[in-house]
């Protein structure tokens, strides 16, 4: 599984995972319609050019598109995360897999210190992937200001990956050749 470089080729296949009930009321790219996702996608494109936000298209190991993970709303060296995939690949590792390869890439190609990641409080999938990574921490506390905010729109947990406590984790579970390589 790679990350990709978003293509308005890909919309008719993710708009068709996009939809799926399972997946829709948990992405912020709520077309209604295939036209619609393609020129969301097209100006995600032109954001990610001036420098808004990062996303990439998640892929199996086919090549096929199954999801997209996106840092959003890129201010001060920080972001917030948006993943999602397409119910036929959900609990088979795609999602921890993007994350690792996106964060790699956020944190060693761009200058972002701080991801954070909103999950809906009856969200009970995202939470728990969440509360898999080792590196990630429930920061409704640690980021008052932030969780406070987040609230006035729904209600949200709010989780952080550090760039420090990532690397960290990079360090200790990945092999030096590998290392060398990322």
């Amino acid at each position: 599984m790679i990350l990709k470089q978003r293509d308005v080729a890909e919309c008719h296949v993710l708009f068709e995972l996009l939809t799926d009930p399972a997946v829709y009321p948990y992405v912020r790219e709520k077309a209604q319609s295939y036209d619609e996702y393609v020129f969301l996608t097209k100006q995600m494109i032109e954001a990610e050019e001036r420098g808004e936000l990062i996303s990439r298209t998640i892929v199996d190991e086919w090549g096929s598109p199954i999801g997209t993970i996106t840092l959003y709303d890129i201010d001060d060296h920080t972001g917030f995360l948006g993943t999602w995939l397409g119910t036929p690949y959900f609990g088979r590792g795609y999602n921890k897999q993007a994350k690792d390869a996106f964060f790699q890439e956020l944190f060693f190609n761009y200058d972002i210190q701080t991801v954070f990641m909103r999950i809906r409080k009856h969200n009970d999938r995202s939470y728990n992937a969440a509360l898999k990574l080792p590196y990630c921490t429930l920061a409704n506390d640690l980021r008052p200001d932030i969780y406070t905010a987040l609230n006035q729109k729904g209600d949200y947990n709010l989780f952080q990956i550090e760039k420090d406590l990532y690397y960290l984790h990079f360090m200790r579970s990945t092999p030096s050749i590998e290392r060398k390589e990322a």
